[in-house]
């Protein structure tokens, strides 16, 4: 397919370009040395974007994932970790519209509409690709409600969002098939949010490690049908996978512009250094290569948002743009040479915040799992 966006999408595209270039951008070296900004995302709110793919009769605007792929890529063009920390409450969003109850989309999907962040729960300190080997548990008690003990690492968002959706084994007996997933609200007895993680990248993204000392959820807490929680965040991962791409392609972008306009004015050997065939094919791949990006990613996208099962392509699409950002993120340094390796441009940021896209949200490694199971299934 070709990329071409409805008027109302352009709208979408207009209003979160400018909102990123004008307000985010700025702030973006910032926050890489200190982190989280909340008054940038209070701007954000006042734009209403976070609100797009939550239905009308929730708050939101009522649009779909192409909508949402659009915002993340222009935020993730000004900064990749503010980029992710907004996706991230999607995810769990996406969760919440296709199986919690009536009670629970009309609490959460409207508190997000109207801003509020939320934090997915995943991760275990020796269950990261092995999402299914988690250990924290949450034990059924006599009067319906759950005991949750364990703990859970690199979780976007943790001392800052409202609400956590949570994955926790309900039947150790059963595998992933005992998993089950939890929604709750901030300030929960016996929830502890640890040290905030010291990241190479994504820096001004918040994360930190948490921890569940008989944290006690009431029964209404349980996301649809006790022991699907795994299969939950599987299909939730595939928005995020998308997400991912968004943000690889958007990094990819940034990376390229920086060095176009650095080989257009930089001159070795009496020629600016983009007349060099050396570097005008750097240049060529890079291009080449972000143009793909962006069909794949909005293709999944478009997809995903007709309802069709996306996983192996969602793969595909973060697979192919997150290593190729890097390679993108690498040659822009290497065009520009000392400066590329200086902190006074913004590729060796964007190298270090690409690479969490090859880990994050499942690793390249896992992605072609994903990938060659569908095509040998």
């Amino acid at each position: 397919m070709s990329v071409v966006f409805t008027e109302e999408q352009l709208d979408i595209q207009q209003l979160a370009r400018s909102f990123a270039q004008k307000e985010v951008a700025p702030r973006s070296k910032d926050m890489d040395i200190n982190g989280w900004c909340q008054e940038l995302y209070d701007k954000y709110v006042e734009t209403g974007l976070c609100g797009t793919p939550i239905p009308e009769e929730y708050g939101g605007a009522g649009m779909t994932d192409v909508e949402a792929a659009i915002i993340v890529h222009e935020l993730a063009k000004a900064d990749a970790g503010f980029a992710m920390a907004c996706e991230i409450s999607w995810v769990c969003v996406d969760i919440i519209l296709h199986h919690g109850t009536e009670e629970q989309k009309q609490k959460y999907l409207r508190a997000a509409a109207e801003g509020k962040l939320f934090s997915f729960c995943l991760t275990e300190p020796g269950s990261g690709s092995d999402a299914a080997g988690m250990k924290t548990k949450a034990v059924k008690q006599a009067d319906g409600t759950w005991l949750v003990n364990g703990s859970k690492m690199f979780i976007t968002n943790s001392a800052v969002a409202d609400h956590f959706l949570l994955t926790a084994v309900t039947d150790p007996f059963k595998g992933a098939k005992g998993i089950s997933a939890f929604v709750f609200d901030k300030g929960q007895q016996g929830f502890v949010v640890g040290a905030e993680e010291d990241k190479m990248g994504m820096r001004s993204s918040d994360t930190h490690t948490l921890s569940f000392d008989d944290m006690i959820l009431p029964a209404d807490a349980l996301v649809g049908d006790e022991g699907s929680g795994f299969i939950y965040a599987m299909e939730g991962l595939d928005g995020g996978r998308i997400s991912c791409t968004a943000i690889s392609t958007g990094i990819s972008e940034h990376a390229f512009e920086i060095a176009k306009e650095y080989a257009k004015v930089r001159e070795t050997f009496g020629k600016p250094i983009a007349k060099h065939q050396a570097i005008a094919f750097k240049l060529a791949d890079m291009a080449m290569n972000i143009q793909a990006m962006q069909l794949m990613l909005y293709d999944v996208a478009k997809d995903k948002a007709d309802g069709k099962k996306v996983s192996p392509r969602a793969a595909a699409a973060k697979l192919f743009a997150s290593t190729h950002a890097t390679q993108i993120c690498l040659d822009a340094i290497q065009i520009l040479g000392g400066y590329g390796y200086s902190r006074e441009y913004h590729v060796e940021r964007l190298l270090r915040d690409n690479k969490l896209m090859e880990i994050g949200e499942g690793t390249n490694e896992v992605q072609r799992i994903v990938i060659s199971g569908a095509l040998l299934k």
